[in-house]
């Protein structure tokens, strides 16, 4: 057994000092110290809340505001010394502070750490999705400027990884900016479900002390847009509740989800194969052995980095599933991964951005790739819908085409038109006008499609949205 000076604050029930491994085993300050700032932030807030109801008085309140900004400043520099041995951030901060002035036994009045902790981790998550979104702004930046630059050359689209239907670099860019979109609604959804209160739920039923949520809710930023204060409206809930902690989670997965998708299409277009785009040196290796390889790292951990961020959305979800209210201990395994999630979406949003901002678009290659006359084959098939054809049978008609041009080893428009009437007798004079690419992106001028216009119009959207 440890000696007495180990015993923890909550010692007064226990004869015995915890065993060192159990405090090995029990402690979180190794990871949730992360949460110093954000403490600190809800303690100021607290006592300045117990000074206004008469629990401390004016001298009391001001030798802990002293007390906690020194420990800010301590946390900052990283002079703040950690002990794994007082279990968690909350009591590593008390003792601090206790060692700085009396008054801190009076500033666990009315709370827990119950209600401590879920006060902390919201503030924290009004903060990471704060910067989550500006991290989202620079990559979607980064996605315009290139599909700007590049709006209007041709490549294909793919489906089955299959050639589909002519696209454009800028129609293709924007699909991704159209979702990092969304991923920004969604942070701005969970910053809003995170501003709301909990500190004076307590343990689970608050306090017979006369408390002012009110008060403390507003000195800690947790107002609607009126400025009045948004309050947990049940105890329980506010301290048993990890709906944030999934939502988080959720969000971050889905955005890297995104990246993930995007990064692939970038490893792709940077492949010899297919030749569209080359990635800066800046956010390339090499190869120990191969020379000549140029290898776009950045994007494969994107993609390997998703898996990882994904996996901490399961894992909260399976800690969680089975706990009766409210608080249990295996919460304390709640934070990691939305502590990693945080991290590796930050960088992963940073690196794309670095990434695009410096990658370069091939033209040629683009509008070789694009120039396979297959591609308009579904245009074929509007040509004859527009000449009566119904489109069950359009449809066959031009497979039928694209079958006898393959027997006869040719490209599609130069099957001849004896061929060609052959298999579909209405066909006209004018169909190979289908296999213009410019005319057919001309003919996609409507919401959504790759007309020119279209594509020009959402990048001057996007650019609006971002600069306000």
């Amino acid at each position: 057994m440890t000696d007495k000076s180990k015993q923890a604050t909550w010692g007064g029930r226990f004869q015995d000092s915890p065993d060192d491994l159990m405090l090995a085993f029990g402690e979180s300050v190794s990871f949730d110290q992360r949460l110093a700032p954000y403490d600190l932030q809800g303690s100021l807030g607290h006592a300045s809340m117990l000074l206004a109801v008469g629990i401390i008085e004016q001298e009391e309140f001001v030798e802990i505001e002293r007390g906690l900004k020194e420990l800010a400043e301590e946390v900052k520099s990283g002079t703040f010394q950690w002990k794994t041995e007082l279990e968690d951030v909350h009591m590593n901060l008390e003792q601090a502070l206790r060692a700085k002035t009396a008054a801190a036994d009076k500033l666990h009045t009315g709370r827990s750490r119950n209600d401590q902790v879920a006060t902390d981790v919201r503030l924290f998550f009004k903060d990471a999705c704060s910067q989550l979104k500006q991290g989202i702004e620079r990559a979607m930046t980064a996605l315009l400027s290139l599909a700007k630059k590049n709006a209007t050359i041709p490549i294909p689209g793919y489906t089955h990884l299959q050639r589909a239907q002519p696209v454009t670099v800028g129609h293709h860019l924007l699909a991704y900016v159209e979702m990092l979109g969304r991923d920004h609604e969604r942070f701005s959804s969970v910053a809003n479900h995170a501003n709301v209160c909990p500190l004076g739920s307590g343990a689970i039923a608050g306090s017979t002390l006369p408390l002012d949520r009110a008060l403390v809710a507003k000195a800690l930023g947790f107002v609607d847009e009126s400025g009045e204060p948004r309050l947990t409206p049940n105890g329980m809930d506010a301290v048993a509740d990890r709906d944030l902690f999934v939502e988080f989670a959720s969000a971050c997965s889905l955005c890297s989800l995104h990246l993930s998708r995007l990064a692939e299409d970038i490893i792709l277009w940077n492949s010899s194969e297919f030749g569209y785009l080359t990635l800066p040196d800046a956010f390339t290796t090499g190869s120990s052995l191969m020379p000549q390889k140029k290898n776009p790292d950045c994007f494969e951990l994107i993609r390997g980095k998703t898996g990882r961020v994904i996996g901490n959305l399961t894992n909260l979800m399976v800690t969680i599933k089975g706990l009766p209210l409210t608080y249990n201990r295996d919460l304390q395994e709640d934070k990691p991964p939305v502590f990693d999630s945080f991290e590796q979406l930050g960088i992963c949003l940073a690196v794309t951005a670095g990434a695009l901002d410096g990658a370069q678009i091939h033209e040629e290659n683009c509008l070789s790739a694009a120039s396979d006359p297959l591609l308009l084959a579904t245009d074929l098939a509007d040509y004859l819908v527009e000449l009566g054809v119904p489109f069950r049978q359009a449809h066959h008609v031009v497979g039928s085409l694209v079958a006898r041009s393959e027997e006869l080893n040719l490209p599609l428009p130069e099957l001849s038109d004896e061929d060609a009437r052959s298999i579909c007798p209405v066909i006209g004079n004018d169909w190979r006008e289908v296999f213009d690419l410019s005319r057919a992106f001309a003919r996609r001028e409507k919401p959504g499609m790759p007309g020119p216009q279209q594509v020009a119009g959402r990048i001057k959207f996007w650019e609006g949205i971002l600069q306000s």
